[in-house]
């Protein structure tokens, strides 16, 4: 069985504000963006994993969701508390740079870790942890 990852979903507050800093700050492609029965989502891929595609969505997005519960993360979301992804890179503190000149949430300079990485942390413009990580040279 060969399984590939295709989509990672992140909520955000405001589509506008996560498309410049996705798009800009990070560098990734817009290849969607799409509004469907009051609904948005921008997908997006990094440049060199075409085949991931990374989709922006409110954090109500789920219409299975109660109200109660759409209301609940859309309140962990403001206060950062859902989860976010981790990227991989070949120079972490380019990558720190650029994304701090953007004038992100700085959580953590780029840093080495005891399990072996180097990396850095920032917040998306919606709270979600970003992590920016380097692996050692082989």
């Amino acid at each position: 069985m060969d399984l590939k990852l295709s989509h990672t979903f992140i909520a955000v507050h405001d589509h506008d504000v996560a498309l410049a800093f996705y798009r800009d700050a990070l560098g990734l492609k817009v290849t969607q963006d799409v509004s469907f029965e009051g609904m948005r989502w921008v997908s997006l891929t990094p440049p060199g994993q075409p085949e991931i595609q990374i989709v922006l969505e409110p954090p109500n997005a789920d219409p299975n969701a109660s109200p109660a519960d759409q209301q609940t993360l859309i309140e962990l979301l403001a206060k950062g508390l859902l989860r976010g992804v981790v990227f991989t890179t070949d120079d972490v503190d380019a990558v720190f740079e650029r994304i701090a000149a953007s004038g992100a949430d700085v959580l953590q300079e780029p840093m080495d870790q005891p399990y072996g990485v180097r990396d850095c942390a920032f917040r998306d413009p919606s709270g979600n942890l970003l992590r920016f990580n380097q692996r050692p040279a082989a």
